[in-house]
């Protein structure tokens, strides 16, 4: 009698690939020598998911504890789960002179979130290549600060830490306050912002920088990231400079100098970085509505990053205007944006928001203790992948810690992946006459 073979989708692989490091990394954490006090079975899933979905969400402090042996396993799903699982089963395979299949080809496709099988492993060996070289290269300026500060083993070590959590925009610090002992220093504040927008860009873009030798032959969707990210970015630093100036719990004590880093910090950073120089529990509740705004729209497509991606934002905010202009297609920089793209981004879209409200719908009936505001900045922050909090983390119950570890792994594979890895292709040929309906 045949044994039936039991075949997955790239979609489906791409789960349960993540499920396992989740789940060995949980493993790990449990081992006696991983931390300085005992930790639930709960505690350690919750971390292994929020490092491999470079989250940053934390119920216990990183810095204390987990011993070397504990930070280092955080650290490495951290780097597998910002680079992509299957880019290092790429480079295992490349390493031993293996072929590289189109199955494999098809993982890193939807991994990567790339339109087209070609040029895919081309685009895992730069993204490699460019990822350890920006890493290397920040250690190198972080230990000019955290060097003379902890010495030299411990210096180094904080740096390859904040700057392997930066880039993969994981958010992870082994300081309790994060970065708030640095809200002044030029070299951090630069530094790792300067990572975690790298790495939300998106690997894609930064190789079309990289080839194009004129603005002319860079992609479309370059042109929208390096714009949008530009934009959105100043418009943030402008609000909550404003928003926050006059607020004695954040940067009203500050100096002139100090205010415009943390602002540009605090705007920057909501890109799904989760590193935070001020404390988002004494923030103005208008600061914190626009914070879950820049959460929910997120980084670029194939980074580091999460929420429904810039890109989505962009081409859904021009459909919109595109039907109050009357017009049949959306156009920009002298480009037609498909169909399919649109009907993808909507769909996204109202994914992501049915995700975040039944999330927050049942968190609202488990968490009686914490504001409504605190809620869904949580929410989002876990969907967008970012990390940040509003301080009610650690004081989640079991089942709201269940529920961020769920919307923690959807929003990294993306509400789509998850979506067709449950669902089946229609194969039905059969068309129907159109129909007019009411809307609006």
């Amino acid at each position: 009698m045949k044994q039936k073979v039991i075949r997955l989708s790239p979609p489906q692989l791409l789960v349960v690939t993540f499920l396992f490091f989740i789940i060995l990394g949980m493993g790990l954490l449990k081992l006696p020598f991983a931390t300085t006090e005992q930790i639930s079975w709960l505690d350690a899933l919750f971390t292994t998911t929020s490092a491999m979905t470079v989250t940053g969400l934390a119920v216990v402090d990183t810095g204390g504890a987990f011993t070397l042996f504990g930070e280092v396993v955080v650290m490495s799903l951290i780097q597998i789960g910002g680079l992509g699982i299957m880019s290092f089963a790429v480079l295992i395979f490349m390493m031993l002179g293996k072929k590289i299949g189109f199955k494999e080809r098809l993982l890193l496709q939807q991994a990567l979130n790339q339109t087209s099988v070609g040029g895919v492993i081309k685009l895992v060996k730069y993204l490699f290549i460019f990822s350890f070289i920006v890493e290397g290269f920040a250690v190198l300026l972080l230990a000019t600060e955290w060097v003379p500060e902890f010495g030299w083993k411990r210096g180094l070590y904080v740096s390859i830490f904040h700057s392997i959590s930066a880039f993969n925009n994981a958010g992870f610090s082994l300081f309790s306050d994060s970065l708030m002992g640095y809200v002044g220093s030029p070299i951090i504040n630069l530094t790792i912002s300067f990572l975690f927008i790298l790495g939300g860009i998106g690997f894609t873009v930064l190789v079309d920088l990289w080839k194009s030798k004129t603005i002319r032959q860079l992609s479309l969707h370059t042109k929208i990231m390096v714009i949008g990210t530009f934009l959105i970015n100043v418009i943030a630093f402008m609000m909550i400079f404003v928003l926050e100036f006059n607020n004695p719990n954040t940067l009203a004590q500050l100096s002139l100098s100090d205010k415009i880093f943390a602002s540009y910090f605090q705007a920057v950073t909501p890109r799904t970085a989760g590193f935070n120089s001020l404390d988002y529990g004494n923030m103005e509740r208008s600061t914190l509505l626009f914070t879950i705004l820049l959460m929910f729209i997120g980084a670029g497509s194939a980074s580091t990053g999460g929420g429904i991606k810039l890109t989505t934002f962009v081409v859904i905010s021009l459909s919109m205007i595109a039907f109050l202009k009357e017009k049949k297609e959306i156009r920009i920089f002298r480009r037609t944006i498909d169909q399919a793209h649109i009907f993808k981004a909507l769909a996204l879209s109202m994914i992501s928001v049915l995700l975040v409200f039944t999330a927050l719908f049942f968190l609202e009936m488990t968490e009686h203790d914490a504001s409504f505001l605190s809620l869904v900045f949580e929410v989002v922050s876990a969907f967008g992948t970012v990390g940040l909090s509003m301080g009610i983390t650690g004081s989640l119950s079991a089942i709201g810690k269940w529920i961020i570890i769920v919307v923690m792994f959807a929003g990294k594979l993306g509400p789509l992946t998850l979506a067709f890895s449950l669902s089946r292709p229609d194969k039905e040929k059969i068309r129907y006459p159109k129909e007019d309906i009411l809307t609006g």
